[in-house]
């Protein structure tokens, strides 16, 4: 504790109450700055439970001030609590038939305005101060998986596995029945453009930029759509008079939108880059998007993406404009404030790999210029940072370095990277330490890290030209993720570059794998785009050419049984990341070095939702359980936290083992069923000596 509090000096009380004194705007920062500090959060554990739901709670809200929790659950009750005297303050009945999956406060309606979506395809609008609803929608042909609000007491919209994003005013009168009043409120189609299994998973309003609108599907990328420039679209006629998805129609589906409504500028899309080459029906997985939410500040998007991790996009990253800031001829990197990293400034623009592969240009066409810039990241005859690279590492980061190595040679690759992470947020522009990382990301081979290493490959490269081994582990990630043009080219170029190592017996067995797979796969991979393009609109096919890659990744949690799953900021300015997992657990990351800082049992079989308290250091949890629970600060009395979960890597390492397993495993898993040789993980290191293993327990849920 001694030691947090040390690491605490930017929040002390003694330092923010002088600076007060001195400074007038402190006395609005001060609530803000003592809101979550890392002392609570070490401190963090249960506060107490919320009883009074008999089924799976799936949604939870703050009112604006914090004081009112509202919650609703299978057992179709919407639930009103006081937070801090603990007690159930109303209990209401929804009106759905189906389960309840969203609950959003109207905002400035004296927290007597509730918005509810349900499995029975309905949205329903709840005045707790009179008895009954105030508006009953039942215009979807599909479960309603999230309502989302704008800061205004007339505006909200729904998304619906019927693919369909709809807006409503309740200032106006609706109607559900066709060619009767004013039916106009599809704002988004997603079978229009991406096909006739579409599915709308969740929604959020950038309260900054309401006119932003972030939408999450059943597959792998994220919309981001400027309502302003859409024209709302009419209601299907059969979508109120035939049943779920018959509205849907092949010769429709994924042919655009037939009023145009959604003009080309108006959508970007986000994607993590290695996710770009999977196909949704060419993988057992099933990547979905859960969750998305805005940043305080409006600039940037968290994402849950179910069957992987957890990202963060900058929504403001204008492609390669705003990679680089020119001046006097000599290519600048653009710091950002919040995380000084190169590779923030430089690769996470326009995912440059796979460009090609989603313009329909094949590899084998591309010219020697556009084959490097897919491979390397940036165009190696423009920019030249070589006089940015830190070599002398200062005395603090050299340590810091030293012990990552350590532990790399332990095999303790998670652990290793989490200290490399530590070292890269003060020391952004050393080489060294990108390639070193991405050497314990191939070594760790997580979702996703394969990628993370060849991003670092990039920056190193970009940092430090002449790196070899950071320019042969390039060539490596790109024959993993099955880049093998670019893996070859890659290799050409070190022989050319590196005389010296072309005999290297790892060199001499790359070349044959990556010679062995493109004589085999050369014709599939320039025959397998168009069919898939044909199931999509062209304007999808736009969007889709190129989407903005991520930002940050968040591992650990695991996100496979349910598509509810939440991921939330946590602080003032969101410094923590928090997320659910089907392990029982939620985990705390820290949001700028991404590494794991607590993870605590939330549910005895899976935690879904994870609502952090508007103004106060306050956290509300559900899941499968039928309580609250609400988190704080404990006193620093010496008890044990029980509800810590002590080996950190351990629980992640096997959250990711749990993600990877068999299909058919977890669902059987998920119905409460023990197969013979259940699966185990372990959870010890990765060396060869690891014996320490523990089961899987089975999580006995419903999927939602």
């Amino acid at each position: 504790m001694e030691s947090s509090r040390q690491n605490d000096k930017q929040f002390g009380l003694i330092n923010l109450l002088r600076q007060r004194e001195i400074h007038e705007r402190c006395n609005y920062t001060l609530p803000q700055k003592l809101q979550v500090t890392e002392n609570f959060i070490s401190r963090l554990g249960l506060e107490a439970e919320l009883a009074g739901h008999s089924g799976c709670i799936n949604c939870l809200d703050w009112n604006e001030t914090g004081e009112i929790l509202a919650s609703s659950s299978d057992d179709l009750k919407l639930c009103l609590w006081d937070p801090f005297r603990r007690e159930l303050k109303s209990q209401h009945r929804t009106g759905h038939d189906g389960n309840v999956f969203s609950i959003k406060f109207m905002p400035k309606s004296n927290d007597r305005v509730l918005i509810t979506g349900a499995g029975d395809n309905c949205v329903i609008a709840h005045d707790i101060s009179v008895p009954g609803t105030i508006f009953h929608c039942r215009c979807h042909t599909g479960r309603v998986k999230r309502i989302a609000c704008e800061n205004s007491p007339h505006l909200f919209w729904s998304g619906s596995e019927d693919g369909t994003v709809m807006q409503y005013d309740l200032r106006t009168t609706h109607y559900c029945k066709p060619n009767r009043g004013d039916n106009y409120r599809v704002l988004v189609d997603l079978v229009n453009h991406a096909g006739r299994k579409a599915e709308v998973k969740c929604l959020a309003v950038n309260q900054m930029r309401p006119e932003l609108i972030a939408v999450g599907a059943n597959d792998q990328y994220v919309r981001l759509y400027d309502r302003r420039m859409i024209k709302l679209g009419k209601v299907p006629e059969s979508a109120t008079t035939i049943g779920e998805w018959a509205r849907v129609s092949p010769e429709t589906a994924g042919k655009g939108d037939p009023d145009n409504n959604i003009p080309i500028p108006c959508a970007q899309y986000f994607i993590p880059g290695h996710l770009r080459s999977i196909k949704y029906r060419d993988t057992l997985k099933n990547y979905a998007a859960t969750y998305v939410t805005f940043s305080s500040d409006g600039n940037e998007l968290l994402v849950n993406m179910g069957g992987e991790q957890i990202y963060l996009f900058d929504i403001n990253k204008d492609k390669e404009s705003q990679n680089y800031q020119f001046n006097d001829n000599v290519p600048k990197i653009s710091i950002d404030n919040t995380n000084c990293s190169i590779q923030k400034g430089l690769l996470n623009g326009r995912i440059f790999g796979h460009r090609y592969y989603s313009a329909g240009i094949d590899p084998i066409d591309m010219t020697d210029d556009e084959l490097k810039k897919s491979a390397y990241g940036f165009d190696m005859n423009t920019f030249d940072l070589s006089s940015m690279n830190i070599d002398k590492l200062p005395d603090n980061i050299e340590i810091m370095k030293q012990e990552a190595n350590c532990k790399f040679q332990e095999n303790q690759y998670a652990l290793a990277i989490s200290i490399y992470n530590k070292a890269l947020l003060h020391c952004p522009n050393s080489a060294v330490l990108y390639a070193n990382r991405a050497a314990a990301f191939m070594k760790r081979k997580w979702d996703g890290d394969i990628y993370a290493a060849l991003r670092d490959c990039q920056t190193t490269l970009l940092l430090d030209p002449n790196h070899v081994k950071a320019h042969f582990r390039l060539a490596r990630c790109l024959h993993d993720i099955s880049r093998h043009i670019e893996a070859k080219k890659v290799l050409d170029d070190f022989n050319d570059k590196f005389p010296d190592y072309s005999n290297n017996s790892s060199h001499r067995a790359l070349r044959m794998d990556i010679k062995q797979i493109m004589s085999n796969n050369t014709p599939r991979q320039s025959s397998s785009t168009q069919p898939y393009h044909n199931l999509i609109s062209s304007h999808e096919m736009h969007w889709r050419e190129s989407p903005i890659d991520y930002k940050l990744r968040y591992c650990g949690h695991c996100n496979t049984t349910t598509d509810i799953k939440e991921a939330s900021f946590f602080g003032d300015n969101g410094q923590y990341i928090v997320a659910g997992s089907d392990d029982g657990s939620f985990f705390i990351w820290d949001r700028y070095t991404t590494n794991i800082v607590r993870i605590l049992r939330g549910d005895e079989r899976i935690v879904n939702c994870l609502q952090p308290h508007p103004l106060t250091c306050l956290l509300a949890t559900s899941g499968i359980d039928p309580v609250i629970r609400l988190w704080g600060p404990l006193p620093e009395d010496g008890k044990e936290n029980e509800r810590e979960v002590s080996n950190l890597y351990e629980a992640a390492k096997a959250n990711q083992d749990r993600m990877n397993s068999d299909p058919f495993e977890q669902m059987m898993m998920s119905m409460g069923y023990h197969l013979p040789g259940q699966y185990v993980v372990s959870v010890g290191d990765d060396s060869e000596d690891g014996d320490d293993a523990r089961t899987i327990n089975p999580a006995g849920c419903r999927s939602s």
